[in-house]
């Protein structure tokens, strides 16, 4: 079977002998090729649809996987937060187990900032007004007292 490309260029060998020429079997072969074209041209088609409902179905499914992701990370965040609850209640830090070893530790102070406005500009970095929260907590760990602005010393989960 011919590919559509070969189809074109015997179409045009023939439009250009039957303008020479007006043979009846030229008439008919053209009429021929023109009927191959045509099931050529339907065949793309249908598999244009076909690539197009894939493609559908491929972002349809990534959408679901993206969903069942976030909902995965849901379960984890709960259960680290359920695990580090209990272990804090009962007084444990550490648990060492055969696969794993699991902790709870203090995060590294992190800034909480109340109210971004009562922050003097010095920790606000040049640009559009934007507070520089490393200038701000380094200001904060060196005993310096800012209105708006306090350290705040968290903890997480850690499984090795």
């Amino acid at each position: 079977m011919s590919t559509l490309y070969e189809l074109t260029g015997s179409y045009l060998q023939l439009i250009e002998m039957a303008e020479d020429n007006d043979s009846e079997a030229i008439k008919d072969t053209l009429e021929s090729v023109n009927e191959a074209i045509d099931d050529k041209a339907e065949n793309t088609a249908k598999v244009i649809r076909e690539l197009e409902g894939r493609s559908e179905t491929k972002k349809k499914e990534a959408q679901r996987l993206r969903e069942s992701a976030t909902s995965l990370d849901n379960q984890i965040r709960n259960l680290k937060s359920y695990l580090q609850e209990q272990l804090e209640l009962t007084n444990r830090t550490k648990i060492q187990g055969e696969l794993f070893t699991v902790s709870v530790q203090n995060n590294p102070p992190s800034v909480y900032v109340e109210n971004e406005k009562k922050v003097p500009l010095d920790y606000f970095v040049e640009q559009d007004p934007k507070l520089d929260k490393t200038l701000l907590k380094n200001a904060l760990k060196n005993g310096n007292e800012i209105d708006g602005a306090e350290l705040r010393q968290q903890r997480s989960l850690r499984i090795r």
